[in-house]
């Protein structure tokens, strides 16, 4: 790398407190930047830049990763996405609940909750019948924040079932598991269920399981919207570890809650449950600082019951923002029957305990996640507020934990939990997705009334080394011939596939042919785990593949000693400190499991702190 003297700088932010995304503590420091690339974390007294950025009295951290979103179709028609990077995210997980826009033909059936999000409307202008036609639309017309995404389970069902009341047939699985193959080679990371739905309520835990053996042998991660969040929790949790130990692959559970008033407080029960499976499984979760959920509007009176608001309405628009029972009662009917005359529409409930919702998030392993729905009516705030609203509300004002957690929920975590490279975290190499903010005043403003807000706080976002967003609601952007401004183009994750390593860094051409067997003879405290040789890395090209040798996997042992977690890695830099962490874990008792990138990961019971 060149000298400091040498460093042409893109971006330089200076006189910024950072928060790395560890949970370390944080760091007066000066960040640089070259094109995509943080080059430089220190004092930067001496050095130049052609952006200068003042961060002095703020915070800087990694640009939020938003894990479960909806934003599939908004990627293409809302480049710009405000919504998300007003509050700092610069990365979004999309596919989520079942549902996804590829691989889908134009004229497959669309029912909901599929249709929010892949309205025909949307695809008749755009067809997606292979996942690599949508990625390449991406990279056409790239928007304002990288793209992680997945394949809905539901979205398969409709493109080769021709009835989604009954579990499928074997040649309709053999026919989803091929076009779930397609999807994973071109660079879709993983799958999602939705079970909870009517499309998808039907398919049985084994049909799940055979569908998604693709991910098993292209190393993708299991993400689900589960069977039920409310009086048979427990048991959807359950049949989730079921099939991520069937596969061998790591889950993750989406938006947990526990719904409806003879639920409230069961958290107390669900979350040691699902701590003590992460003993022996990867296993990961996700939730939003909400106590109302949202999604389509139902139409089964059991799921009307409590407050329901209306947040979108095809067929009555002009009552959007009312209560489903204040519409039934003045069309003197039933909740069903108003819901089916509203339809197709989507809804807000209340039908969370705050007390759950704080304990959730509050939980170690919870990442945050907006599972905003992109509406031009009155949308759930969560789209435009959760981030802001985790570093506001929950961090300064209530204290639920330290802002170096807060951060670490919404970056760190959520790339180490999707096997996100290079991203989540700031260290020389990592690509530059940043967030400046002011600790201070930072808050969502968003509410049910007026959703469509920007948070306060929010100074400059940037990603991939270019400034999205400053404060005042603006991003960066060019004027055409008629004076009006577009906003630039940010490459998405795909849009980066061609992208080299950063010039002089030392980057692993394959694995080292020590590692995994010398450092077991060191230890029993560790059980061995051989990935397979086929498997590679779910993320797209941006981010890079694993490379495989014809010899056997080989894998460092690394601490993090912030929050007491172990984990093998495939690269050289750190096996110095493989010796130390070994020693450390000895007397532990262990458990050890397998990432999407055939990572190593283990742990200690006693989750001591390093």
């Amino acid at each position: 790398m060149s000298s400091r003297e040498d460093l042409n700088l893109s971006v330089l932010i200076r006189g910024g407190t950072l928060i790395d995304g560890t949970k370390r503590p944080r760091v007066d420091a000066d960040i640089g930047i070259v094109r995509d690339q943080v080059v430089f974390i220190g004092d930067a007294t001496q050095l130049s830049a052609d952006q200068v950025i003042d961060a002095s009295g703020k915070i800087v951290a990694p640009g939020f990763i938003d894990s479960h979103t909806h934003d599939d179709a908004a990627l293409l028609l809302d480049p710009p996405m405000l919504a998300k990077i007003s509050q700092g995210v610069t990365s979004v997980i999309t596919g989520n609940c079942g549902v996804s826009t590829a691989p889908l033909g134009a004229h497959a059936p669309r029912p909901m909750p599929l249709s929010l999000i892949a309205s025909r409307e949307f695809h008749d202008g755009a067809s997606f019948p292979e996942f690599a036609g949508y990625l390449a639309a991406l990279e056409r017309s790239p928007a304002s924040v990288n793209v992680m995404p997945m394949v809905g389970h539901t979205t398969l069902r409709v493109s080769t079932m021709d009835a989604l009341d009954r579990e499928a047939r074997p040649h309709e699985i053999e026919a989803m598991q091929a076009l779930l193959a397609e999807p994973m080679d071109a660079g879709a990371i993983g799958l999602s269920t939705g079970t909870y739905y009517p499309p998808a309520s039907a398919a049985t835990t084994r049909e799940i399981v055979d569908v998604c053996k693709p991910l098993a042998e292209k190393g993708g991660i299991y993400v689900t919207h589960m069977r039920d969040e409310a009086d048979r929790c427990v048991e959807s949790i359950e049949e989730t570890l079921d099939i991520g130990r069937a596969l061998g692959i790591p889950v993750v559970i989406s938006h947990h809650k526990l719904a409806r008033e003879q639920n409230f407080g069961r958290s107390l029960v669900t979350l040691p449950m699902i701590e003590a499976a992460m003993k022996h499984q990867c296993v990961g979760l996700d939730c939003y600082p909400y106590d109302a959920s949202s999604t389509m509007l139902h139409q089964d009176e059991t799921r009307l019951k409590g407050r329901v608001r209306i947040a979108s309405s095809g067929s009555h628009p002009e009552l959007v923002g009312l209560e489903l029972a204040h519409i039934a009662a003045s069309w003197g009917v039933s909740l069903s029957e108003a819901s089916k005359r509203l339809q197709p529409a989507s809804a807000i409930y209340f039908s969370m305990d705050e007390a759950d919702v704080q304990r959730i998030l509050a939980f170690e392993h919870t990442m945050i996640g907006s599972d905003g729905l992109p509406s031009r009516e009155k949308p759930h705030p969560r789209l435009w507020g959760t981030f802001s609203r985790v570093l506001g509300r929950y961090c300064r004002e209530l204290n639920l934990f330290p802002l170096e957690t807060a951060i670490w929920k919404m970056t760190g975590l959520t790339a180490r939990t999707f096997g996100i490279r290079r991203r989540g975290t700031i260290e020389i190499g990592n690509y530059a997705d940043l967030v400046v903010f002011d600790a201070a005043t930072v808050l969502d403003r968003a509410t049910y009334e007026d959703p469509a807000q920007p948070s306060t706080g929010i100074e400059t976002v940037i990603v991939n080394g270019e400034v999205t967003f400053t404060r005042g609601g603006t991003w960066g952007g060019e004027r055409d011939a008629s004076g009006d401004e577009t906003p630039r183009e940010f490459a998405s994750l795909a849009g980066h596939a061609r992208r080299p390593p950063f010039p002089g860094r030392s980057m692993p051409e394959g694995p080292e042919t020590i590692g995994l067997d010398r450092l077991q003879s060191m230890t029993n405290t560790l059980r061995p785990l051989a990935p397979s040789s086929s498997q590679r890395s779910p993320l797209l090209p941006a981010v890079g593949r694993q490379s495989r040798s014809g010899g056997r996997h080989c894998c460092y042992l690394i601490r993090d000693p912030y929050d007491g977690c172990f984990e093998f890695i495939s690269t050289r830099e750190r096996c110095a400190r493989a010796v130390e962490c070994l020693q450390a874990a000895q007397g532990d008792a262990p458990w050890a499991a397998r990432d999407p990138n055939g990572v190593f990961r283990t742990g200690c019971r006693s989750r001591a702190q390093g």
